[in-house]
C-alpha cells in the first residue's frame, strides 16, 4: 500500500538554513523510490493558521518511506529544515 510523506512549513526562521536543506534533501532522495506529488505550489488554504508551503511525496509503502526518512543522508539534511523553519511532518498510508 502506498505511503505519503507530508511536510507543512508554517514559518521560515532562517532562510539560509532552508537554502542548505533543499539541495541536501534532493541528494538524499537518490537510491530511494519516491515520487514528488506536490512541492510549494499555489495554495488555497481552507482552514487553520496560515502556512508558507507544503510537500507531498509518495512512496511504495511505509517501509520505503521510513527507510528514506531514517537514512543517514536525509537525517543530515533534515537538521537544516528543523533549524530553518517551524514545520510539521508525518507519514500517512494510502487507501
Amino acid at each position: 500500500m502506498s505511503a505519503y510523506f507530508v511536510m507543512i512549513r508554517e514559518q521560515t526562521l532562517d532562510p539560509g538554513g532552508l537554502a542548505e536543506y533543499g539541495p541536501r534533501a534532493s541528494l538524499a532522495a537518490q537510491g530511494h523510490t519516491l515520487k514528488p506529488l506536490a512541492a510549494y505550489g499555489a495554495l488555497d488554504q481552507l482552514e487553520g493558521d496560515p502556512i508558507e508551503g507544503a510537500v507531498i511525496l509518495e512512496f511504495p509503502d511505509m517501509a520505503a518511506a521510513r527507510a528514506w526518512y531514517d537514512s543517514p543522508s536525509y537525517q543530515a539534511a533534515v537538521k537544516f529544515r528543523h533549524a530553518g523553519s517551524k514545520s510539521k511532518a508525518f507519514f500517512i498510508e494510502g487507501v
